[in-house]
């Protein structure tokens, strides 16, 4: 991973919340919220919680009575987060590093965490912060992309850009979001980091948009995949755009288009 695979700013925010939330995140989020609501936490931590999709799905499964501290590294993206989400009295918004946890040991019930582990530069680090907040006995729950190939939108959009910048291709997508699909890997971090008890499922959705637009602007525009096609030319982004477009009408059609995407869902106890 790169540095700059971190740096969530500008417009970015906004179009990822408004084009890949309801693209790739929701169906995932609703699937980690009934998972984490079915374990009844009393106090639950929320890492590299991006715009907050997870929180919105969350916060109304709790008990009254429950705390849910809601962080994330990018302050823009959990500003973002925070203005989307109606007031609630158990919802604490604090900008945190997951490598480095500003938290007591065995403070929460719960760990969740929505496709953020991939960003992780040191993956055991994070794990052994996520343990160490947790209370003997609670789990961290969290999930990631499988290989880019199982996600059909994220590997066009990678082919494509790939015709536009032949001598220097954008991989940012294969690179990171898709780069730690290895369930051996996952497995082994999360052993070398304390955890035990982990279970691993794999979990096919469909993503799916009203045309092949949607997802060529929320990939080069509302991800990190923007940044490394202005590093590349500036004056390129909407051609990278319509190249996308283009690619993933060829292969889905012109009209409404879905198409797969698979994660990893794992549960690991403390």
């Amino acid at each position: 991973m790169l540095e700059t695979d971190k740096v969530f700013a500008g417009s970015v925010p906004e179009n990822y919340d408004r084009y890949m939330v309801p693209l790739i995140f929701e169906p995932y989020a609703a699937d980690l919220a009934q998972r984490a609501a079915s374990l009844s936490p009393g106090a639950v931590l929320e890492t590299a919680a991006g715009t907050g999709v997870v929180t919105r799905a969350l916060a109304p499964k709790l008990s009254p009575a429950a705390r849910y501290v809601v962080t994330d590294l990018n302050l823009p993206m959990l500003d973002h987060a925070a203005s989307r989400q109606g007031a609630d009295s158990r919802i604490q918004w604090r900008q945190a590093d997951a490598l480095a946890l500003p938290f007591e040991d065995a403070a929460f019930d719960l760990v969740c965490c929505q496709f953020g582990a991939m960003f992780f530069p040191d993956r055991p680090a994070g794990y052994r912060e996520a343990r160490r907040v947790l209370k003997p006995g609670g789990r961290f729950l969290f999930n990631v992309w499988d290989r880019i190939e199982e996600n059909e939108f994220a590997d066009d959009v990678t082919n494509a850009l790939a015709r536009i910048f032949p001598d220097d291709p954008p991989r940012f997508l294969a690179r990171t979001p898709h780069g730690y699909h290895d369930k051996d890997l996952i497995r082994s971090d999360l052993e070398a980091a304390g955890f035990s008890h982990v279970t691993i499922e794999t979990r096919a959705e469909q993503s799916r948009a009203p045309s092949p637009r949607i997802p060529a602007v929320a990939y080069c525009q509302g991800t990190l995949l923007r940044n490394e096609i202005e590093a590349r030319d500036a004056a390129k982004l909407e051609a990278a755009t319509d190249c996308a477009e283009a690619a993933i009408r060829d292969r889905h059609g012109s009209g409404a288009v879905a198409a797969k995407i698979q994660a990893h869902v794992i549960v690991a106890m403390a």
